[in-house]
Parts: C-alpha cells; sequence; structure tokens
C-alpha cells in the first residue's frame, strides 16, 4: 500500500503579539477532510509533528458553531478518534521521503507558532521539491514554507504561485490585530511568493507545478483531490 505523509503541528496555541496564548492546535476539518479522501483512494496514512508529540486538534475546530451543528460536531470527533494515524506521529527527522507519494500539511493556528521556523520541517519541504513528488499545504499550513528561507533570504518556493489564509479571513476570524504577523505578508514579503486569494472562505486552490495550497477550510478536500489527480 503506498502512503502519503501528513506533517501536523505539535503546538496547542499561538502567541499573539501582546504574549497572549491563543488555544489552538490543527483545525479538525483539514485534516479529516483530507485523510479520508486519501483512505478511500487506498492510500496508507501516516503523520509526523515536530518532536514526534501527539498532535492536539483546535477545541473551535469540534465544535457545533464549526460543524454545522452538534450532529456534525459529533460526526467530526468521531472521524478524528477513529483516525488513529494522526494520534501516533512519527517525528519528522524520522521521515524518509523515499517511503510515501506525497506531503499533506493541514493548517490551524497551530503552524503559525510552531512550523515556520522549524528546521526539520524546512528541509523536508525542500528535499520534497526537489524529489518532484506533490508538496500540498492549507489555510494556515503554508506557514510551513518560510522555514525554508535560507541564511541568504531566499527560498527555493520563491516565484511559486500559492495560496493560505487571507489577511481579509484572518481579520474575519478576529486576530489579525492582535497577531505579531500575518500569513498572507510574509508569504510575499519573506518567502516571495505570488500568492493568490479569492473571496474568503470560499475554496480555493493554487497548483504550480509540484506545489499545491488550499487557501481556507473549505478548501481542504479539494485540494486533496488535487493532489488524487497527480497521483493517478
Amino acid at each position: 500500500m503506498t502512503k502519503i505523509l501528513f506533517v501536523i503541528t505539535a503546538a496547542d496555541h499561538w502567541t499573539l503579539a501582546d504574549g497572549t496564548r491563543q488555544p489552538a492546535g490543527f483545525w479538525a476539518e483539514e485534516a479529516i477532510g483530507p485523510y479520508q479522501v486519501f483512505k478511500e483512494a487506498g492510500y496508507e496514512i501516516v503523520a509526523a509533528t515536530p518532536g514526534g508529540v501527539a498532535p492536539t486538534a483546535d477545541a473551535l475546530s469540534l465544535s457545533p458553531e464549526f460543524n454545522g451543528g452538534a450532529e456534525g460536531a459529533e460526526r467530526m470527533r468521531t472521524a478524528l478518534r477513529e483516525a488513529t494515524e494522526l494520534a501516533q506521529p512519527l517525528r519528522i527527522e524520522e521521515v524518509r521521503i523515499d517511503d510515501y507519494e506525497a506531503v499533506f500539511y493541514p493548517g490551524g493556528w497551530g503552524p503559525m507558532e510552531d512550523l515556520p521556523d522549524n528546521a526539520e520541517s524546512g528541509k523536508l519541504l525542500t528535499q520534497w521539491l526537489a524529489s518532484g513528488k506533490p508538496v500540498s499545504l492549507v489555510c494556515h499550513g503554508p506557514a510551513a514554507l518560510l522555514a525554508t528561507v535560507g541564511a541568504d533570504g531566499t527560498s527555493p518556493f520563491a516565484g511559486y504561485r500559492l495560496t493560505g489564509l487571507s489577511n481579509a479571513e484572518e481579520k474575519q476570524n478576529g486576530l489579525a490585530d492582535r497577531a505579531k504577523w500575518l500569513l498572507q505578508d510574509r508569504l510575499v514579503n519573506d518567502l516571495g511568493a505570488d500568492y493568490r486569494e479569492t473571496e474568503p472562505f470560499t475554496p480555493h486552490v493554487e497548483v504550480d507545478r509540484t506545489l499545491y495550497t488550499g487557501q481556507n477550510p473549505g478548501s481542504a478536500v479539494p485540494l486533496a483531490q488535487e493532489v488524487l489527480k497527480a497521483l493517478s
């Protein structure tokens, strides 16, 4: 059975500009939707996190408010419990790229905390891009690309067309004014990406060569489906 790697934040909070720790983690919809897409297509899922720490799902992402009501929230919690692979991650440095067909980074506010400067994740992404295999990230997940910026200020992802959570969406989330930085700004200014966006919280996927990105939670499943097309 062929495998797809999920690299997931190990953070359970996002530190804001005033030092406040916003409870966070990975956004369940952005992990479970693609997980189900890949599993139904016959792929085995393996997870990795910084330090091999079992990842935390953002409690908000398991709430009725973000799952269409109580029944939807219960379905999401059940799906998360059944996705046992996600709770038993490798350490990122243990990953062998040759063992996998693609890599997928779910979002959530957690990636803003521990992935932008995670050297092991940055090295993995750089090697994955060089391998020619699909690299996919959704919502805040593209924050991990910032770790590929070298000492000379350049990244192998510079110039790539991509998307990720927009400034407008972060404002609607209510934390833009309290954040140390915004993802869209740094993808443009630090990574040198060709950032694209659509209307807030409208599904939007960008594909540029072997880089696959989605703008927001609703983009996670369409993104996974695009990756599947590339693998078929």
